[in-house]
């Protein structure tokens, strides 16, 4: 690896000869599957994309003239070469972030890891260039094929087409995937590309055409654009784009680090809105990556270096499993249940859903907002569709839930994977949002499931709901063993009752779905100090059973325990309804911090927030003191 620890920044970079170059892309490829091996991360699309990211790097001129990188996880061959060679601790809490952050390097201009948006940075930081006479300076965008099915790409094109003098370069990254193989008309069209008779010729005479061009700027496009036409008939990729108004450059062999450095410094040149299309292969070098159908080791966890095997616990049960598994049972007792995912198919479990159920199974690529929007008119075409992504993702079509499915009171079901804390993936995939900004959608039906069983009876619940969106959270991971009921009020389960353990009610503690097992073993260790604790599972939090308020009048103290941000979400609903009922009870939140947070294990960051059993015990045992006539002592140290 001596010539990659050598580079501790571009200018190191620019000064490799080429002839270098392929020992160069071999030690990063090989530093990356020693090191992502070892820590987890997303190898494969880095694999595909490090002859491009070392052409970057040697034509534009970082920080002056930013890298970015839509979606962000195929930044790791920038961070190597930008300084950023520990990874150590990848993803974890004290390392680097699996994404680009502002906060690591002054080379990582933005720190997104939700598709479609990075052509919308480089619009502005293209039009910023323009009015303040930066005329020297280009801006480059890398977007990856499966990015460009998010409508927002394509807003952003249409608007840096008309800018014909502001200088942005697009790299087309064309790997034929997102996540999963990327779907849609755009990915047939750039497919037809790469299966066409003409695919390789055309690669050689592109080649040829960068290799010959006398003088970069116009003539170049003059020279190309014979050699387009003459082979339109088999590749037309660019009448796309330029029918928007873009110049077209490619198709370019993405792997051939000097045809990628010379397409980019023409791109470079032209001093307007260029799109340079490279074909790359995901996972390229590995072969336990290129060979893996599902994803091409887009994410993995730790594996064998050596074999690309799964280094894997046996037993280990997800949330993702059960869904999985409950989804293909609903699929074969109700032929009107549909799937719809945004690109997502195996990560959110549809994937078995779809091998049993082909033609109920939608995958309508990057695009939150129209799968919302798609699956109300499923709806309302008499079908019941359940649309998986990851919460993170529910956000960016808020307004389609809001004015599509709950104006129109359509059953569609949301399923909402990686649910509160995530940890590993850093701020942008915490799903920390939803649960406060559903709870302003009027008659949506909201549940949060403690368990696997739960999970099961929730779906099943939601599904058979016909007249309103309804919409399951639960979190990463394993799952809780399950937690039974010991008695209900009205349809919420009690965990755990105060008169069983022959003390007093003191406190009611609301449990949202999995944190259901921390609030027990709180409810267990305040027992121990002589203070009665009611454990209620709402099963479903909006709306929130009327008996809450009736059991709630009975306690001195009502406390909420929450995975998500504590402004909004059921902790303020449960006081709500609490003051509407006129009960004057005091209620304290605890849930996560309304701030963005930085990457690390999830038990680590619930520590950090004091959402642990001890830490909630040796609060919530104050707070009852305040509250109540007799003192209680200090819980003893427990780990």
């Amino acid at each position: 690896m001596a010539l990659l620890e050598s580079i501790g920044n571009p200018d190191d970079l620019k000064k490799v000869s080429e002839d270098k170059i392929p020992q160069l892309t071999q030690e990063i490829r090989d530093f990356l599957i020693s090191e992502v091996s070892r820590t987890g991360g997303h190898l494969g699309p880095n694999l595909g994309v490090v002859e491009l990211t070392v052409a970057l790097h040697r034509v534009f001129d970082s920080p002056r003239e930013p890298i970015l990188f839509d979606t962000g996880h195929q930044s790791y061959v920038h961070k190597m070469l930008t300084g950023r060679q520990d990874f150590s601790k990848l993803r974890k809490s004290g390392g680097l972030s699996g994404y680009p952050s502002r906060a690591e390097s002054e080379h990582d201009f933005i720190e997104n890891s939700h598709a479609s948006t990075v052509l919308s940075y480089a619009d502005g930081l293209a039009k910023a260039n323009e009015v303040q006479g930066r005329t020297d300076r280009t801006v480059a965008a890398v977007i990856g094929d499966g990015a460009l099915t998010g409508g927002m790409a394509w807003e952003a094109l249409n608007n840096i087409a008309e800018g014909r003098d502001r200088r942005v370069v697009i790299v087309v990254n064309d790997n034929g995937r997102s996540y999963s193989p990327t779907m849609g008309g755009l990915a047939d069209h750039l497919a037809t590309l790469r299966m066409a008779p003409g695919y390789e010729q055309a690669l050689d005479l592109a080649k040829a055409a960068l290799n010959s061009a006398p003088v970069v700027g116009p003539p170049l496009y003059e020279a190309l654009h014979g050699l387009k036409k003459g082979l339109k008939d088999a590749i037309q990729p660019q009448m796309m784009f330029e029918d928007l108004g873009l110049k077209y450059l490619g198709p370019i062999n993405g792997h051939d680090e000097q045809m990628v450095e010379k397409a980019l410094r023409r791109a470079r040149d032209f001093g307007g809105p260029v799109i340079v299309h490279c074909i790359t292969q995901k996972g390229k070098g590995y072969a336990p990556a290129e060979n893996h159908d599902e994803d091409q080791f887009h994410a993995i966890g730790v594996i064998d270096a050596e074999t690309g095997e799964v280094q894997s616990t046996p037993g280990v049960v997800k949330w993702t499993k059960v869904f999985s598994e409950e989804m293909v049972k609903l699929g074969a007792e109700r032929e009107d249940i549909v799937a719809m995912t945004a690109a997502m198919l195996h990560p959110t479990g549809l994937a078995a859903f779809a091998e049993a159920y082909p033609e109920r199974t939608y995958d309508v690529g990057i695009a939150e907002q129209h799968a919302a929007t798609s699956a109300t008119g499923l709806a309302m075409g008499g079908l019941h569709p359940v649309v998986a992504v990851y919460a993170t993702f529910l956000n960016r079509c808020f307004d389609q839930v809001l004015m599509d499915a709950a104006l129109h009171k359509q059953g569609v079901t949301f399923c909402l994977d990686r649910a509160g804390i995530t940890g590993d993936d850093g701020a942008s995939h915490n799903g920390m949002w939803d649960l406060s900004i559903l709870n302003v959608v009027p008659e949506l039906r909201l549940a949060v499931p403690r368990d696997a069983t739960r999970l099961r009876e929730e779906l099943r619940e939601a599904v058979a709901v016909t007249d309103a969106p309804t919409v399951l959270r639960y979190p990463k991971g394993e799952v809780s063993p399950d937690i039974p009921a010991v008695g209900t009020v009205g349809s919420m389960d009690l965990l755990r009752r105060a008169a069983d353990s022959g003390h007093s009610e003191d406190l009611l503690l609301v449990a949202v779905g999995p944190m259901a097992e921390t609030c027990c073993e709180v409810a267990d260790r305040m027992a121990d100090q002589g203070i009665g604790v009611t454990v209620v599972d709402p099963r479903w939090v909006k709306p929130l059973d009327d008996a809450l308020v009736g059991e709630a009048a009975k306690y001195s103290v009502v406390a909420v325990v929450e995975d998500n941000g504590r402004v909004g979400a059921v902790g303020d609903a449960v006081a709500r309804a609490l003051r509407d009922a006129d009960l004057d009870i005091p209620v304290r939140t605890f849930g996560i911090e309304q701030k963005f947070l930085d990457h690390a294990k999830r038990a680590a960051i619930l520590a950090d927030m004091g959402l642990t059993p001890q830490e909630l015990a040796r609060k919530l045992t104050e707070t009852v003191s305040r509250h109540t006539e007799k003192p209680f002592e200090d819980e003893p140290a427990q780990s």
